[in-house]
């Protein structure tokens, strides 16, 4: 079939006829799919359930370094967690600290800490008359929300196959010493899949902020999460690239395991300079009595170590493939070629990012919506929900069964092949 941008009108509103009759099928079909988030599915939990049994009553509940985990102690973590996280991010276990189950907590307790005592000894973030945070979009949702709760301006950031806009990140943190931070998702970033380049991370590390308390917010949210044996992304360390580059307290690190073992039940960890460390222990000591180290003990005795978890991580990978392969399948068959949409291929991660006509996403998460298909809401994946072009849809493929995600991605692409006609015509 001929690109839709080459039709005639009177092929277009045939075209528009036949589309709109399939539609109205679809949605007697009476779907109730949810696609909006990346949830794991059932099937991906139930392959952690051995967990649950690793610790009983009978257990030797002692951390490698003699102390009882049920008791209080060791503030930013059990030993063998640290080492344990510090494989997935690959950094020195003396660069972490354990937190609790979230790491999207930690960020935001980081940025409250910046807001209220500021970073290192400067300036409390809260007593400037502007403060301003770098969003590479497409990017995360809930990065920008923590930012935007607390009132912080954001800056878009253009995203491209090897990471941010270096030269307009690198001119504007340069420039302005307003800007305190950037949000980074660097291997299989949200939503597109895409893994930083070594050029990207070694520009990332040698960076000259004009403001001293300027911090890049590294989510390794997916460090492992590989889709393929024979297709992972790799990517440089940043914190020991910041350090070679004479920028050692530049970056925090931030990764969980909650797309490993449990969503909600993991645990996290944040690696920084010891500078920073230090100061993040200041508040922890009023903050917390410590995190759950049965919880941390439990990960490290299941999991044992990087290569336990890397093995565990395959059998995430032969739960999430087919359910990727199923969407990227349907879009090549049926939209390639249409000119009507691109979309990444990512070797790992999450998500798929779709990209439509100007000016079509919204509709076509409203249409989806309609027709029983839940989509993330045509936006988020930019500041303030904005999405400038209407253009970026997020496509998470995790939590349905993959014969539900080929029905999902049929009335999707039924979705944008109608919204398409529809937004051609307006144009004539």
């Amino acid at each position: 079939m001929k690109a839709y941008q080459e039709l005639s009108k009177e092929e277009l509103l045939s075209l528009k006829s036949e589309l709109e009759a399939a539609y109205k099928d679809a949605k007697g079909k009476n779907l109730k799919l949810d696609m909006s988030r990346g949830k794991p599915a059932e099937s991906q939990l139930d392959i952690s359930m051995g967990i649950m049994d690793i610790l009983n009553s009978e257990s030797n509940m002692k951390s490698e370094s003699g102390l009882d985990v049920r008791n209080y102690g060791l503030l930013d973590g059990i030993p063998e967690a640290k080492q344990l996280m510090a494989d997935i991010m690959g950094v020195r276990a003396s660069n972490v600290i354990i937190c609790g189950n979230a790491s999207l907590s930690i960020m935001y307790d980081t940025v409250s800490r910046s807001m209220t005592h500021g970073v290192m000894g400067s300036t409390p973030w809260c007593k400037l008359d502007k403060v301003k945070f770098l969003c590479p979009a497409p990017g995360y949702d809930r990065h920008f929300a923590i930012t935007e709760h607390f009132g912080i301006e954001m800056i878009t950031v253009p995203m491209s196959s090897t990471g941010p806009d270096m030269d307009m990140v690198e001119k504007l943190v340069a420039g302005d010493d307003s800007i305190k931070g950037i949000w980074c998702v660097p291997k299989y970033s949200n939503p597109q899949g895409y893994t930083y380049s070594d050029e990207t991370v070694k520009r990332f590390a040698a960076l000259k902020p004009a403001a001293k308390d300027f911090r890049i917010f590294w989510d390794n949210a997916y460090a492992i999460h590989h889709l393929y044996e024979d297709r992972q992304d790799e990517i440089l360390e940043l914190l020991s690239e910041c350090e070679k580059a004479g920028n050692p307290d530049m970056v925090y690190e931030f990764c969980s395991t909650s797309k490993v073992s449990f969503a909600g039940a993991g645990i996290a960890a944040v690696a920084a300079s010891q500078a920073n460390l230090d100061f993040m222990r200041k508040s922890m000591t009023i903050q917390t009595i410590g995190y759950d180290k049965v919880n941390q003990l439990r990960h490290v005795r299941y999991y044992r170590n990087i290569d336990g978890l890397k093995e565990h991580m395959k059998k995430h990978a032969g739960l999430m493939r087919p359910k990727f392969e199923a969407v990227l399948n349907m879009l090549d068959s049926q939209l390639g070629g249409l000119g009507i949409g691109e979309w990444t291929k990512p070797n790992g991660g999450y998500f798929i990012s779709f990209e439509s006509l100007e000016g079509c996403a919204k509709a076509i998460v409203a249409k989806c919506k309609e027709a029983g298909v839940v989509l993330t809401g045509a936006g988020a994946s930019y500041p303030y929900g904005i999405d400038p072009k209407d253009t970026n849809i997020r496509i998470a493929p995790s939590f349905p069964t993959p014969d539900e995600m080929a029905m999902a991605t049929d009335l999707f692409v039924l979705c944008v092949k109608l919204v398409s006609v529809e937004k051609l015509l307006e144009r004539m």
